[in-house]
């Protein structure tokens, strides 16, 4: 259960293709190989109201937090992590170099026993494996 929500300031919007963006977290999430395809999700959150620092409007930031379920242990984390947030980084390297901006990712895990989860894609790709 992968999901991966990246709330960002609305400047981004002139110098960031965010579907773009998403699609890249969501490839980096799938080349580590400890998610599972059928749980992947990847979501950008526009924040048209926000303030910086000392409240300047050309600052921007996009903070990503990756919230994931029990299991795996800390170093398959800090890999996967790292992985992930390196190809974002790198994406978004003509922001950095055009503006000021913050990147923060953080990863959560959830608890089992207060995570509830519905989902029949899983089945949908393993029909779509097998069948072609």
């Amino acid at each position: 259960m992968p999901h991966f929500t990246l709330e960002y300031s609305a400047n981004l919007d002139d110098v960031v293709d965010m579907g773009a963006t998403v699609e890249l977290v969501r490839k980096a999430a799938v080349e580590t190989g400890i998610f599972p395809l059928g749980g992947i999700r990847v979501r950008a959150v526009r924040c048209e109201h926000y303030a910086i620092a000392d409240a300047r409007q050309d600052y921007g930031f996009l903070d990503m937090v990756l919230r994931i379920g029990e299991g795996r242990d800390l170093e398959t984390r800090r890999k996967a992590g790292e992985q992930i947030f390196q190809a974002l980084s790198k994406h978004l390297d003509p922001v950095f170099a055009a503006s000021r901006f913050a990147l923060s990712f953080d990863m959560q895990i959830n608890d089992k026993d207060t995570s509830w989860k519905r989902n029949n894609i899983h089945d949908a790709l393993k029909v779509e494996t097998v069948n072609g």
